[in-house]
């Protein structure tokens, strides 16, 4: 009972950090190692955490469009994944394929949920500004916390009903999947991944930036290169790139220029 009571806490606190935005409990990497890390199953969290956080990267809200619910999408899929290891899943990769195949569908149907509490938002907007007329702060207060708090409900309340759930049903779910289609959800996983490094890049893409995205690819493929070594990498060639912008953008070397090295030697050609 304890374990379910801290995952719905997480819950409720990735809910209200989808609007807050300020210390990122919605982010899937965030939320799925806390709830593996309450229930037990840390290493699987961090996996699968980082897998579906490849997925959103891309996510952002763009004037009206609303991005997909990241926080339901987290949570939902890592107590999934937690319910099929505790009820006998000896097969962990197919644990998490399958929690990030229903991690799609699950943020698209967050959206709904967003919706309504939105909705039930707009009454709650009209109550602190009598309160404001009133010139009485705790009641504008109150019906902020109140507001905030249904923005985390509707992703504790799921959250709490997939608890209930046995644990053997998942496990029989996850077991009767025939090979082909457990596959295929590994192979959709790495796909959806790649979707999401996509759009961050489609975002991102400029004549500047395209040469260290092929210099990255050549790196990954060298072996003795680790995931830390390609981090201190990219942060040299940042602090190196952003040392010559500003170098250039002073007028050191007495030639003016755009103030960007790699614009201006690009626009050369």
């Amino acid at each position: 009972m304890i374990t379910v009571l801290l995952i719905i806490v997480v819950a409720l606190l990735a809910g209200m950090e989808g609007v807050l935005d300020e210390f990122q409990f919605h982010q899937p990497l965030v939320a799925c190692t806390l709830i593996g890390l309450v229930s037990g199953h840390l290493t699987e969290g961090v996996i699968l955490g980082g897998s579906l956080q490849m997925i959103a990267l891309g996510w952002a809200n763009v004037g009206a469009a609303v991005a997909p619910d990241a926080a339901l999408a987290s949570v939902a899929s890592a107590i999934i994944m937690v319910l099929g290891l505790n009820g006998g899943t000896t097969n962990v990769q197919t644990a998490i394929s399958t929690s990030i195949a229903v991690a799609i569908p699950l943020s698209v149907a967050g959206l709904f949920l967003t919706m309504i509490v939105r909705t039930l938002s707009i009454p709650i907007v009209h109550f602190m500004d009598a309160a404001a007329e009133e010139a009485n702060m705790r009641k504008m207060e109150m019906w902020h916390i109140i507001a905030i708090l249904l923005q985390g409900i509707r992703i504790a309340i799921p959250a709490a009903a997939l608890c209930f759930v046995p644990a053997s049903v998942v496990t029989s779910a996850l077991n009767s999947m025939p090979e082909w289609l457990a596959t295929g959800m590994t192979i959709g996983g790495g796909m959806v991944a790649a979707v999401g490094y996509a759009m961050v890049i489609n975002m991102m893409s400029t004549k500047e930036t395209w040469p260290f995205f092929a210099l990255g690819f050549v790196l990954a493929a060298i072996n003795q290169l680790t995931l830390i070594a390609l981090g201190v990498i990219g942060v040299s060639l940042a602090l190196l790139y952003l040392g010559l912008k500003e170098s250039a953008g002073n007028g050191g070397n007495g030639n003016g220029g755009s103030g960007d090295p790699l614009g201006d030697i690009l626009n050369e050609y």
